[in-house]
Formats: structure tokens, C-alpha cells, sequence
């Protein structure tokens, strides 16, 4: 599969499954997973075919991680992202002292004045290390990285989650846990 397939697959599956899984037909279960079959079939009703084999391959290529299989191989997910209510049954987690968010530079203004929030989204997605933060930060144009001092909003009371790809999740960051690198 070439990339530009990829990441219309890529796009197609988060839409469905991070947004509007009813648009075609899915109902996901608890945390967030729905049957591979079930989803295939779904994917082909709707002038997507995807066979296992690319799934497992788009799966396993992304350099995101956007999706998961279960234990099983019989289940998918995706990790992160949702705007739609569902529990992916992530366990509070400390984190590290400094995360980081990627960001536009037209957001600033917003960010300094509220924060970073989840918008309709469920979560904040915070990065890691900085180079991850700058590839997210840079899908619409050059971006500013933002430091967030983790462990003080953590002693503040902030829930953390971390996603199985990585990416740390909390409900908002306000301005003062926030500087520009």
C-alpha cells in the first residue's frame, strides 16, 4: 500500500472510529474497541474495502500509533482523540515532570489567556519529548512548542492518563503551567 492510501485509510478509520463510528453502521463496545471483522465488513458497505492484511499493516506502520489491536488480534481502537463519549479505561499515571504540546502560532493569544483545552475532544494531548510535539504542532504550518511543568499541575490535583501510543492525556493545562521553549 502507498502512502498517500495510507493515509486516506488512516483518515477513514479515525474518522469512524474516533468520531462518527454510527456514520457506518459501528456501535464500539467498552473501551473504545470494535470487532476487526465487523469493521471490515463496515468498511466495505461503505466504498472503503480495507482487507486484514492492510489493516494489520496501516496498523503497525503508522509512525502515530493511532490505532490498537487487543491482546487477541481480534479488536481495534483507536488510542486517542475521540470526540465521541467512550472510556478507554486508561489508569491515572503520574507523569513525567515536562511534557510538551505542539501548536499554531494563531492559537497563542487563546492559549495564553485560558490554557490549553480539550475542546471537543476528551482530553489535552501532550507529547513526550519535543520533536514529537513540534511534528504534531507543524500539520498547519510552522509551529511553537509549549512546555507544560506535568508535575506541578500533578501535585495541583491535574489526572494524567498515557495512551498506549504514548501520548499523555489530561482535561485542561492552565496558563501557569504553561511556558513558550
Amino acid at each position: 500500500m502507498d502512502t498517500k492510501e495510507a493515509i486516506r485509510l488512516s483518515k477513514f478509520l479515525s474518522r469512524h472510529l474516533r468520531h462518527s463510528p454510527q456514520a457506518i453502521g459501528l456501535t464500539l463496545q467498552e473501551g473504545g474497541w470494535v470487532g476487526v471483522e465487523e469493521l471490515l465488513a463496515a468498511c466495505a458497505a461503505h466504498g472503503v474495502p480495507i482487507s486484514r492484511e492492510q489493516l494489520a499493516a496501516l496498523v503497525a506502520g503508522s509512525d502515530k500509533q493511532r490505532f490498537a489491536f487487543d491482546a487477541a488480534g481480534t479488536r481495534l481502537r483507536a488510542q486517542q482523540g475521540h470526540s465521541i463519549a467512550v472510556d478507554l479505561q486508561l489508569k491515572p499515571t503520574t507523569p513525567p515532570a515536562v511534557l510538551y504540546h505542539g501548536t499554531a502560532p494563531a492559537a497563542l493569544p487563546a492559549i495564553r489567556r485560558e490554557g490549553l483545552q480539550k475542546m471537543k475532544r476528551h482530553h489535552v494531548h501532550l507529547s513526550p519529548d519535543v520533536e514529537t510535539a513540534r511534528r504534531v504542532g507543524a500539520r498547519r504550518g510552522k509551529p511553537v512548542i509549549l512546555t507544560v511543568d506535568a508535575q506541578r499541575l500533578h501535585e495541583a490535583g491535574g489526572i494524567f492518563y498515557q495512551s498506549g501510543n504514548g501520548v499523555w492525556l489530561v482535561e485542561q493545562v492552565l496558563p501557569e503551567f504553561l511556558r513558550e521553549l
